[in-house]
């Protein structure tokens, strides 16, 4: 479904991937991992068209996307969910979850996919009325993940979605990226919480200084004695 082969993207200046590859299948949910600074972010960035490749080639069910505008890679079925979640703070819940669902503003069921947020984030439909500002650490981040649904999207890409978050919300965030993935959605997840990224994963990456340190199935990189123990600490 994706591949990112040889991609070098340089962020203020300086180079933070250096012809990384990777490769996403149709229903997986794959995990970038590495500490901060690895080029995690970046490397989602460079998919989303957020920040430009200097170099190397982003395609996307066979199309290509490095150069293409960010609200054309959306309408191509991407949804990105970035690291500060960028929602409409003054905006309500529900006027947040409308903007999601721009790209289908004529027709007659725009909001389809509020059952699926809504089975997923319960509190969500609890506080439609609210303004997001008001929303603690884990609820925006339920309603940026909310928002990108809305663009009903083939793959959706979150970038540390635990970051910020009380430690009993986590689970629920994970969980529901399982349930994402059972809804027919493939999910390229970037996180620093490795141990819980690699338990729902299907594969997974481990970037270092910009680059792909190892890759392979989640089950074997996380039985990784070297994983184990630079990473996981056990």
């Amino acid at each position: 479904m994706l591949s990112v082969h040889e991609v070098t993207t340089a962020y203020q200046g300086l180079v933070a991937i250096s012809a990384i590859s990777i490769e996403v299948q149709k229903g997986e949910i794959v995990c970038v991992a590495g500490a901060n600074g690895a080029g995690k972010s970046t490397l989602l960035k460079s998919i989303a068209g957020a920040e430009r490749p200097r170099s190397g080639t982003v395609t996307f069910d066979g199309k290509r996307l490095d150069g293409m505008a960010q609200h054309h890679i959306t309408a191509t079925g991407i949804a990105y969910v970035p690291e500060n979640r960028r929602l409409f703070p003054r905006l309500s819940v529900r006027d947040n979850l409308r903007l999601g669902s721009y790209l289908y503003r004529g027709e007659a069921d725009r909001e389809g996919p509020l059952d699926l947020v809504f089975k997923l984030f319960p509190r969500l439909s609890e506080r439609l009325e609210q303004r997001a500002e008001t929303l603690s650490g884990g609820e925006q981040q339920m309603l940026a993940i909310g928002r990108a649904l809305m663009t009903r999207p083939r793959l959706l890409m979150l970038d540390e979605p635990s970051q910020g978050i009380m430690p009993k919300l986590v689970d629920e965030i994970f969980q529901a990226v399982k349930t994402i993935r059972d809804a027919g959605m493939t999910v390229l997840i970037v996180e620093q919480r490795m141990a819980e990224c690699l338990e729902i994963a299907d594969r997974a990456y481990i970037l270092q200084t910009g680059r792909v340190l190892m890759q392979g199935p989640a089950a074997d990189i996380r039985g990784n004695p070297d994983v184990r123990k630079a990473y996981l600490g056990l």
